[in-house]
Formats: C-alpha cells, sequence, structure tokens
C-alpha cells in the first residue's frame, strides 16, 4: 500500500520545508501554510522516499523528508512514472498530476555534494481538486490515468 511519509512546509522561499504532524489542504490552492501554495499548476509537490533512499546511497546520509523541497514524501508508489494528468487520492483529498519534475535553475546543496539531484527528474506536481486534512500514514492511490 502506498502511503504518505512526511508532510512539509516552508513560509519562505529559500527555506528548507519541515515536517508537520498534519496539513490542511485547500482546493486549488494546496497546503495552508507553504510559501508556494497558490492557483497555479504545482501547488504540491511529491517525491518517494524510494528516490531520496538512492541518493542516501550515493553518500549523502543525513538526507530527511522535506530537504529536497518536497510537500509530501510518499513510499510505495513510482511517482515520477505516472503521466501528467493522473488523478490521485492523498488521504481525503484528491489531486492531478501536472509536471514531472522541474529545471534546476541554481544546484542545490544536494547537487554540489553529489554531483546529481533527484528532484528534477523524479519529483511531481500536481493541482489540488478536491481539499482535505492530510496527515502522515494516510494513503495513496491512483484514481485515473489519462
Amino acid at each position: 500500500m502506498a502511503k504518505i511519509v512526511s508532510i512539509n512546509i516552508s513560509k519562505r522561499k529559500g527555506e528548507p520545508k519541515v515536517p508537520v504532524p498534519q496539513a490542511q489542504v485547500r482546493e486549488n490552492y494546496g497546503l495552508e501554510g507553504d510559501v508556494h501554495a497558490g492557483p497555479w499548476h504545482r501547488q504540491v509537490s511529491l517525491l518517494a522516499q524510494e528516490s531520496i533512499d538512492r541518493m542516501i546511497a550515493l553518500g549523502a546520509s543525513d538526507l530527511t523528508p522535506g530537504d529536497f523541497a518536497e510537500n509530501i514524501t510518499t513510499q510505495g508508489i513510482t511517482l515520477h512514472t505516472l503521466p501528467v494528468g493522473t488523478r490521485l487520492r492523498l488521504g481525503t483529498c484528491e489531486a492531478e498530476v501536472t509536471q514531472i519534475g522541474k529545471q534546476c535553475h541554481q544546484h542545490c546543496a544536494i547537487f554540489q555534494k553529489l554531483g546529481t539531484c533527484i528532484m528534477p527528474r523524479e519529483g511531481i506536481f500536481v493541482r489540488i481538486l478536491k481539499g482535505g486534512e492530510l496527515h502522515p500514514g494516510d494513503s495513496v492511490d491512483i484514481l485515473s490515468k489519462p
């Protein structure tokens, strides 16, 4: 079963995201209190713990959820293989995949240390179709693919 491992937010751009015990999610907005929330196509970012684990295996042993600026860290689902337009259930919320990966405009500390970073290739972005409350441990389900 795929699940949410961590929910992470930051108040300002450029700051690391920190885990929170729960989050309020608003339709067509994203996570309350997160700097990247708003009426655009990248309201919430997700990254799989399995992707983080590959970076740890390369030598970044001190990585924790939120270090890649992902809002939601998942486990048990290969996120970057989901096509744009896939609909997901995150706990009681619903979301649609809008983007796979992103351009890295400036190499982060992880890239500078290891010469690579997983978020630009394996992180995904969604817009929120139905809001609610999220908690670590909530399930992640694929509702439909385009």
